[in-house]
């Protein structure tokens, strides 16, 4: 396994088939799905299938959805991280969308916030990516909330499959970090 991102509290890395459990417990909560359209997985099967999906992102762009992992206690948080989207939405293909979902109990502790910040810090850093996107329910203030704060700006509100959604964007900022000087 390897270790892509390390913060203060998290390891990043790939969602390995054994994730399985951890998974599950994500997917299968009805809160977790609450604004993601009320489907919650009902069968590890479909969990299964989900690790697949995930694990052939990697494979072909080369980054898709991490695992994030308790430094301390090795527990299985949740996902964040980085999908390359092929398929066309809100007028946008092609694109890169930060995402990220946590296991209940591990709510407003900061953790999504840390995470996507990393993942951010990957996009343009590692991937030299130009531009991130994101996709919020309009009533998923949470996730509003930490889009904002991490640097996101809102362009607009579309329909989403019959549902209101906040479209935003990150781009990459005019400096870069080049050793230990700042380049305008």
């Amino acid at each position: 396994m390897t270790i892509l991102i390390e913060t203060d509290r998290l390891i990043l890395r790939e969602i390995l088939p054994n994730d399985i459990e951890g998974m599950f417990a994500l997917d299968s909560d009805p809160e977790v799905h609450r604004y993601l359209g009320n489907s919650p997985v009902q069968d590890k099967q479909d969990i299964v299938a989900v690790i697949d999906y995930i694990r052939k992102q990697y494979e072909a762009y080369g980054i898709g959805r991490w695992a994030v992992v308790d430094k301390q206690t090795n527990d299985f948080i949740g996902w964040a991280g980085l999908k390359f989207i092929t398929e066309t939405t809100n007028g946008y293909q092609y694109y890169y969308d930060l995402g990220y979902r946590l296991i209940r109990r591990f709510w407003g502790q900061g953790i999504a916030t840390e995470a996507a910040l990393a993942c951010i810090d990957y996009g343009f850093n590692q991937l030299g990516l130009p531009a991130i996107h994101g996709v919020a329910d309009c009533q998923n203030i949470g996730s509003n909330r930490i889009l904002s704060k991490i640097g996101f700006d809102w362009v607009e509100t579309f329909d989403l499959d019959g549902t209101s959604c906040n479209w935003y964007t990150h781009f990459k900022p005019l400096e870069q970090e080049v050793g230990k000087t700042t380049l305008p």
